[in-house]
């Protein structure tokens, strides 16, 4: 069905619309604001329709709130609220001359609208609409009266009126006990019950109810009101036995039983003792003979009448489990004397019952926990006996006996007591001898070789679970037994192999139970024990092997934090003094695993009320310190280097962001981005290089975030962080070819703390492969040089080799870029060199004076090439001037430059009647 929007319509359309269709996204919208609306509304403000119409609309809605089919799709609050509603609307119309009919109607919604209130929980509202219901029948009992019906006639009338009477009432009590107002429930039900001799037919009705009354108050602690209810329940049950069965009868008084032993067994006892027995004497149940004997224990009865009850019993012809649980019943509340005596009536009692072996183990069984041991192995050597001479237990009853031989043997084994564990092992070991071996024989044997791992006997252990690994070798626990023995035996390879197997097993298959590693079935736990085993008898490798899996398969962060920290420990040193090699570099590969383990779990760590807990913040801070001494001890090994670097900063986020936290992250990030950096300059490919650059910007931009908090904590005037971050972003986007990297530079050129070294890199990436921007590097370097020649202490090397730099660019292989520069200019930068350095500071490298004039040599003669012989004569002239500069190179060259100058002064008066070329 399409969508309707109720929003736009008004209270009768919207009951129309509903009606209509069969459901709608806005059906419960339109619920609620009829549910709302219906208490705006009355008979004058629908005045334009008339009653008829009115009533229509309300039986209408109140068929369709429930029908089957709706009842699918609106929740029972909501089909109240629609009986609410259509009451509501039916009230509207009520008349002193309306029909039998509509009253009869309107009682009947009214009724069903109250308790559709009281299921859903609202007792308040429910209580308006009892009200309305008990005045229609009242108003129908007077119309009534008034009829000429016949006396027979008006009778059934009356009882029918009668017997909605009664349900209201019912109703309303059902509504006094949801408000807590036991009086008033009380009172309903009293009214109820009076007219039951009218109605006989109800008893059985009011009697549930008030049982359930009396349930609903015990759970509540209420004991009194609950002996009331089930009270006036067994009352109502005895005002009708013929409808009321006699298990029903006994049920209340169980009951009620319970609920004075529950009250106060002191106080109570006798009226606990006597609904008991009279529930036993309607109807005789195993539960209430049971109960009757826990009553009599709680009134500290003496042992002869407790004996006389319990034989009691056994007149009754009850079955020997009831016998036995009642038996068990004596003995947890501390009568064995009883509890033995019976014990012995009942296997005499019971001697030719096929079960009497039951009453037998439950026997050994007390005898064990009595810690009568003797006796109890009497008893277990008459079973082995018996069953070797044609007596033997049930097949049932053999697993019950190695129960309890186990769960004995497991109480000594928790208190260390290994001898007395073996012993009881030893029984259940006779009886598997005498018996067929089934899937428990194994774990039999890894029991007893447990034993014997602990007092130290090898032999018998090795012995025990080589049997155990032939009948079942796929066992966890027969795996951990033989990981334990061979860590003993210090076979390192053995103790890896059972552990790696172990780590196969526990991953794919559930852990068995009744074991003496029974509360370690899990596979952190035993990997906890097999690590703490491993390293306690000296195996470091197998410990490191065993705290991996703990780490992996543990959700406990705290526990993984422990493994990690213990095996770090373990690591670190040994792999800090290991050789560059392949084994190193596997090691190195397993501590970023390692760390990545602890890093996947700091989230789940860090959430509920201890998040921000010192003992957590020291976790984080011992990890990102690990993180970054190993990220350090990678020196030779960039690519892990940064790996480390990166696990350092994520782990430093769950650390408070003070200073320190701030300086070390933005080392990481600038570390990572240095290595990405590089990474890219050696990729092979462009899309290598593309990933490896756009790593570094992201790398670049969470530091200059991370470095504008810092600046505000301090004075970093001195930290280069703000420099290679410029350098960073630049490099990586010259290589990137951004098309933005104008606009960025803009902001760059006017930086105040731009020095000339930074420039002059920044023409060094403008021109580094795949980059390729001359008038960017021509830019910074002339900077660069106009820095260096404002600074007080002027440093000559480091001016020259600036120099040296933008002539190269400048004058590529001798050739003068015109494109990139204008002659005049590249004249300009060696007059500048000339005048300004080379003639007036010492200590000018001579090596660049030679390298001066042989360029400006070199630009003179390509000009001389290019007939421009004026040109040529004037860069060639320059040169000269450049030789007499030079030091101790000057006789090397005078003689030469002096012969190639003269040839060519000649050369240029040879051609003086040529055609003028210059430009």
């Amino acid at each position: 069905m399409d969508d309707v929007d109720f929003r736009c319509m008004d209270f009768k359309e919207i009951i129309e619309n509903l009606i209509v269709k069969d459901s709608s996204p806005a059906m419960h919208e339109a619920i609620d604001r009829l549910f709302m609306d219906i208490e705006n509304i009355n008979r004058e403000s629908m005045a334009e329709i008339q009653d008829a119409q009115v009533e229509e609309m309300a039986v209408n809605l109140w068929n369709w709130a429930v029908t089957k089919r709706v009842g699918l799709v609106i929740s029972k609050e909501q089909k109240a609220k629609l009986r609410h509603v259509a009451c509501k609307l039916l009230c509207m119309c009520e008349s002193s001359a309306a029909s039998e009919e509509a009253i009869h109607r309107r009682i009947m919604m009214t009724m069903k609208a109250g308790k559709g209130w009281v299921d859903v929980g609202n007792a308040v509202i429910a209580d308006e609409f009892f009200q309305a219901a008990v005045a229609g029948l009242e108003q129908l009992y007077a119309k009534l009266m008034q009829s000429s019906f016949t006396e027979t006639q008006v009778t059934m009338q009356k009882l029918a009126v009668e017997r909605n009477l009664f349900k209201v009432l019912s109703y309303q009590a059902e509504s006094a006990i949801a408000q807590d107002d036991f009086q008033r429930a009380s009172t309903c039900v009293m009214r109820c019950k009076d007219m039951l001799m009218r109605l006989p037919k109800m008893a059985e009705y009011l009697l549930i109810l008030c049982y359930n009354f009396g349930v609903e108050t015990h759970m509540l602690n209420k004991y009194e009101e609950s002996c009331y209810w089930l009270s006036q329940s067994f009352d109502i049950g005895k005002m009708d036995k013929n409808s009321v069965e006699p298990e029903m009868l006994a049920k209340i008084l169980r009951f009620l039983a319970t609920v004075y032993l529950d009250w106060d067994d002191r106080e109570y006892y006798d009226k606990a003792l006597s609904a008991i027995n009279l529930a036993n004497k309607e109807h005789l149940n195993p539960a209430g003979l049971f109960l009757k004997i826990k009553i009599l224990l709680k009134g500290e009865t003496a042992n002869e009448e407790l004996i006389e009850a319990c034989i009691e019993i056994l007149h009754l012809d009850m079955s020997l489990d009831i016998c036995l649980s009642i038996t068990k019943l004596l003995m947890d509340n501390e009568r064995e004397f009883v509890g033995f005596h019976f014990l012995k009536i009942i296997c005499e009692h019971f001697k030719s019952s096929e079960n009497i072996g039951k009453a037998l183990l439950l026997h050994i069984d007390i005898l064990l926990q009595r810690k009568e041991e003797l006796l109890a192995k009497e008893k277990i050597e008459e079973i082995i006996v018996g069953k070797q001479t044609g007596r033997p237990l049930p097949s049932g009853l053999v697993g019950y006996l190695h129960s309890i031989l186990w769960k004995k043997a497991y109480r000594s084994f928790q208190v260390h007591n290994y001898d007395d564990a073996l012993h009881w092992y030893c029984y259940s070991l006779r009886i598997y001898e005498s018996d067929q071996m089934d899937m428990e024989f194994p774990k039999l044997k890894r029991n007893m070789a447990s034993c014997y791992l602990h007092l130290k006997q090898l032999d018998k252990a090795k012995e025990a679970v080589a049997e155990a690994e032939h009948l079942d070798p796929g066992n966890i626990f027969t795996q951990f037994y033989l990981f334990k023995i061979a860590v003993i035996e210090g076979n390192s390879d053995r103790a890896l192999k059972a552990i790696t197997t172990l780590e196969n097993l526990l991953t794919t298959e559930a852990l068995e139970g009744n074991d003496p590693l029974a509360d370690t079935s899990s596979p952190v736990k035993i990997f906890s024990l097999a690590a703490q085993f491993a390293l306690e008898n000296g195996q470091q490798i197998v410990g490191e092997k065993a705290l991996e899996y703990l780490a992996q398969y543990s959700e406990d962060p705290e526990q993984i934090f422990t493994a990690l920290k213990c095996l770090f420990r373990l690591l670190v040193p040994k792999v800090s003094e290991m050789p560059e090699s392949e084994n190193k570099k596997k090691e190195m590969d397993r501590l970023l695993t390692c760390l990545d383990t602890a890093l996947l779990k700091f989230p789940q760590f860090f959430v509920g009320e201890d998040s921000t807990s010192d003992s957590r913040i020291n976790e984080a801070h011992w990890f990102r310190k690990i993180a970054w001494n190993l990220a350090v001890q990678c020196s030779k090994d960039p690519v892990t280097m940064r790996e480390f670097f990166i696990l350092s900063y994520k782990l430093s986020q769950f650390c408070p962001s003070d200073q320190v936290i701030l300086i070390a992250q933005k080392t990481c990030l600038l570390m990572a981005a240095s290595v990405d950096l590089e990474q890219g300059r050696k990729a092979s490919t462009a899309f290598e290089q593309t990933r490896f650059l756009n790593r570094a910007l992201e790398q670049i931009h969470k530091c200059r975030d991370i470095w504008n908090l810092l600046k505000d904590t301090g004075d970093f005037s001195n930290d280069p962080c703000e420099t290679l971050l410029l350098l960073y972003e630049f490099e990586v986007k010259a290589k990137m070819n951004d098309p933005l990297l104008d606009s960025f530079l803009e902001s760059v050129w006017e930086l105040p703390h731009l020095d000339s070294k930074t420039l002059e890199i920044i023409a060094i990436l403008a021109m580094e492969m795949p980059a390729y921007y001359p008038s960017i590097a021509l830019k910074a370097l002339k900077r660069a040089l106009l820095l260096h020649k404002r600074k007080e202490s002027f440093d000559v090397f480091k001016y020259s080799n600036c120099l040296h730099n933008l002539i190269n660019l400048l004058v590529p292989g001798g050739v003068p870029n015109a494109q990139l520069c204008s002659l005049e200019e590249v004249w300009d930068c060696f007059e500048d060199a000339l005048s300004h350095t080379v003639s007036q500071t010492e200590g000018y490298p001579e090596m660049e004076i030679l390298w001066l004039m042989m360029m400006s040599w070199n630009i003179g003669i390509y000009m001389y090439g290019r007939r421009k012989y004026v040109s040529a004569e004037k860069w060639c002239g320059l040169s000269l001037r450049f030789l007499d500069h030079l030091g101790s190179l000057k006789r090397t060259y005078e003689t030469q430059v002096n012969i190639l100058y003269s040839e060519l002064v000649e050369a240029l008066h040879k051609n003086k009647g040529s055609t003028f070329h210059e430009e």
